[in-house]
C-alpha cells in the first residue's frame, strides 16, 4: 500500500465539499483549528457553491477534488462534510490522479464512496476520519488522535467488551465505512473488494428495518463469508417505527454474520459519535477481540 508522507508544520491542506454545501463561514473554525496546528489552509471552489443540497453541480465538485489531488502543494485533502452527493461524482473521477504524489484524503459518512474508489483504483491508503464541520462535535482526544495520524504518529485503538463480541484474532486489509453507501454501492463498479478484509461498518439515523434489509443484502450476497474480521463502529440515533423492529442495529449485524470463523467487534468508537477516532483505510491492521475487549493496531 502507499501511504502519503507525515505532515509538517507549513504544509498547505485543502478543504473541499464533494457532498453537502458548506460556506467559509460554516467553516470558520475547522480553519482556525487546522491552522493552529501549523497548516496553511485553502478553500477549493466548491466551498460556497450551491446546486439544491450539493456545494455546487457534480462536475464542478468532481474538479474540485481532483484539482486539489493533484496539486503536488497539497499535502491533505479534507471533505468539509458529508450528508449526500460523493458517489454522484464517481463516474467523473480520474484515477491517473492518484498516480502522482500521494496525498491525504480525509472524511466519513458520505465520504466512504470516496474511499471505495480510491481502494480500487490505487494502493493509496485514506483517513477515515473527522471532517471539519465535525470537528467542534468531536471529543478533544479523538481529534487530537486525527492530528497525530496525520503527523505520522499511528496509535493502537481500543474498545471495552462487548457482549455481541466474537472472540479471535484476524490480519488484513482495513475497508468500509458507512453501511447505507456501501449499500448503495452494490452493483456498480465501485463497491470495495472485501476478500480477506476486515470490514469496519457505521451507520446514522436509519429505520431500524431499513438496517435489517441492507445486513440481508451482504448476508445473502456471501459478503460476511470471505472477510477476516468484522468490526461495527457507531449505530448511531437508530430509528424505529410505531410498531417495534424489536432488534438493535447490533444484534442484527451478530445475527447477518451468524457463526462467522472470525473475530467480530461492537462498540469500536468510530463512526457519527463524539468519539470518532481515525482509521486508515486500506492499510493492514491486526485486530485482537478477548474477554479484556477490542485492540486495533496497524502493520
Amino acid at each position: 500500500m502507499l501511504q502519503a508522507p507525515p505532515l509538517q508544520s507549513g504544509d498547505l491542506v485543502a478543504i473541499v465539499c464533494p457532498a453537502r454545501k458548506s460556506t467559509r463561514h460554516d467553516l470558520a473554525q475547522a480553519i482556525d483549528i487546522l491552522e493552529s496546528w501549523g497548516l496553511r489552509v485553502r478553500l477549493g471552489k466548491s466551498v460556497g457553491a450551491e446546486d439544491r443540497q450539493f456545494g455546487g453541480p457534480d462536475a464542478l465538485r468532481a474538479k474540485d477534488l481532483m484539482d486539489q489531488l493533484a496539486d503536488p502543494e497539497v499535502r491533505a485533502v479534507f471533505s468539509a462534510r458529508g450528508g449526500y452527493g460523493c458517489a454522484r461524482l464517481l463516474p467523473l473521477l480520474d484515477p491517473a490522479v492518484l498516480r502522482g504524489h500521494p496525498t491525504w484524503l480525509v472524511g466519513f459518512s458520505d465520504v466512504t464512496a470516496l474511499h471505495a474508489w480510491v481502494s480500487l483504483q490505487s494502493q493509496l491508503i485514506t483517513v477515515h476520519g473527522p471532517m471539519p464541520s465535525t470537528f467542534a462535535g468531536t471529543a478533544p482526544e479523538a481529534l487530537e488522535a486525527l492530528r497525530k495520524l496525520l503527523f505520522g504518529h499511528e496509535q493502537e485503538l481500543l474498545a471495552p467488551p462487548h457482549a455481541l463480541n466474537r472472540a479471535g484474532s484476524a490480519r488484513g486489509r482495513l475497508v468500509g465505512g458507512n453501511l447505507s453507501v456501501l449499500y448503495s454501492l452494490r452493483g456498480t463498479p465501485w463497491f470495495p473488494d472485501l476478500e480477506g478484509a476486515v470490514l469496519f461498518l457505521e451507520d446514522l439515523d436509519e429505520y431500524r428495518y431499513h438496517v435489517d434489509r441492507m445486513l440481508l443484502n451482504f448476508r445473502l450476497g456471501g459478503l460476511f463469508e470471505g472477510l477476516e474480521g468484522l468490526l461495527i463502529g457507531g449505530m448511531t440515533d437508530m430509528r424505529d417505527n410505531p410498531v417495534p423492529f424489536g432488534r438493535e442495529a447490533e444484534q442484527m449485524l451478530a445475527e447477518h454474520a451468524g457463526d462467522v470463523p472470525y473475530p467480530v467487534a461492537m462498540g469500536f468508537p468510530a463512526g457519527h459519535g463524539a468519539d470518532n477516532f481515525p482509521l486508515l483505510m486500506g492499510r493492514t491492521v491486526e485486530l485482537q477481540v478477548d474477554g479484556a475487549g477490542t485492540r486495533l493496531h496497524y502493520v
